[in-house]
């Protein structure tokens, strides 16, 4: 894939993915557009840092460590990435999950 399509592919990703998160959340979350030349997460939600992938061929370590590298004290890394006709998925640190889930008003 040429650079120009690669980056293409990415952008519509990036638009896909905080499409779907504002429609289901009602807010309006944009992505950010000096993130390929920064070095920088794709799309920040709150202390979310997000980094959006669109490859079949997956390299989830290498991304983890992409949007880490990024992120200040307090922030949580989060890797969202979707395959051809899959869903999307996302990958973040257990501890942050467990705070996440501490979080909610579970009744177990």
């Amino acid at each position: 894939m040429t650079g120009r399509t690669s980056r293409n592919k990415g952008a519509g990703a990036e638009r896909e993915f905080t499409a779907i998160v504002n429609a289901a959340l009602g807010i309006n979350v944009a992505r950010k557009l000096g993130q390929a030349r920064e070095g920088g997460d794709d799309v920040q939600l709150g202390n979310y840092r997000i980094e959006v992938k669109r490859r079949e061929t997956l390299s989830i370590m290498a991304w983890c460590r992409q949007v880490e590298a990024c992120c200040a004290e307090g922030e949580v890394p989060v890797v969202a990435f979707r395959q051809n006709s899959q869903e999307w998925r996302c990958v973040l640190k257990l501890n942050d999950l467990l705070t996440l889930i501490k979080g909610l008003d579970l009744c177990l």
